[in-house]
């Protein structure tokens, strides 16, 4: 019997959105109904499970999901025997340390005897020790925004985004004491068929990633102009030049990085480049 890669994704929200994204941009095709607690996939040889976030490193760790795809925060708080196998770029967020906007704060000092509310003690606690002050960490599971309001705890550490949160519950952001993006993590002891699947998976995944932040981009340019133009669309080994019908003139094709366009758009006008266009790339393969 041929076996299935077993994937544990968050069972909602924006990690969960990024990561099924992901794996749809990969050609993997699934089911993800609402409610849903498994699905099979229609044309690889894959298994989703939507589980809890805090729980997937658990899992992975037993050996019941292969593979699963955290926050670098649960990965590190949950501190489970797994391997790290790929940093995916998406889902971004900090944990920082907040205080009601009417306190002042001059540094992490400040917060020697005070009572800070949490989610992620782990962290936090590396964090207060590595600075050499004593808090008290008060753990809860949920609504941490609130603990200074009702007199729970003096401080809060949790995860922020946009900030708005915080905002909205008369708090500002004083310390960021942790940087997290979404990761995938392995069990250790995959069977060889099992990597090769989780082989194609990363092979389909660096496809995606590297059309990301790449764009195909065609331009009209005399004949003259190439050697110049060249310079400043390098591309992946060199441009491709193909003849126009009007004679002297060629069009340039060329990949190169978003930002690499950006920078040089005004070189490409003066060098003598016209009717640019800047074309999105699905997939990529080297």
């Amino acid at each position: 019997m041929n076996e299935v890669l077993r994937i544990a994704v968050q069972k909602s929200g924006r990690l969960s959105e990024d990561s099924l994204n992901l794996f749809k941009e990969c050609g993997i095709k699934f089911d993800n109904g609402a409610g849903k607690l498994k699905a099979t996939s229609s044309n690889f040889p894959a298994e989703f499970l939507f589980l809890r976030d805090d729980d997937i490193p658990g899992y992975v760790e037993d050996g019941v999901a292969d593979i699963g795809i955290v926050g670098q925060n649960v990965h590190v708080e949950t501190s489970k025997h797994v391997n790290e196998v790929k940093l995916l770029g998406f889902s971004k967020c900090r944990l920082s340390i907040a205080i009601p906007r009417s306190e002042t704060y001059g540094s992490v000092k400040e917060l020697e005897g005070k009572s800070i509310a949490t989610s992620y003690p782990v962290i936090l606690g590396n964090f207060l020790k590595d600075n050499g002050v004593t808090a008290h960490i008060h753990e809860i599971s949920g609504s941490v925004e609130i603990a200074p309001s009702i007199g729970l705890a003096h401080a809060v550490c949790d995860i922020v985004s946009s900030g708005g949160t915080l905002l909205s519950n008369g708090l500002k952001e004083v310390e960021v004491i942790f940087r997290s993006e979404a990761i995938m993590i392995g069990y250790p002891n995959l069977s060889p068929e099992k990597q090769n699947i989780l082989n194609q998976i990363l092979f389909r995944i660096d496809s995606v990633q590297r059309a990301k932040n790449r764009k195909y981009v065609v331009l009209n340019t005399k004949q003259e102009n190439i050697a110049l133009i060249r310079q400043l669309l390098p591309g992946m080994k060199a441009p491709s030049i193909l003849p126009l019908a009007d004679e002297g003139w060629v069009s340039m094709h060329s990949v190169i990085e978003e930002q690499d366009f950006w920078q040089n758009i005004e070189k490409l006008r003066d060098a003598g480049a016209e009717g640019i266009l800047v074309l999105p790339i699905e997939k990529m393969i080297f």
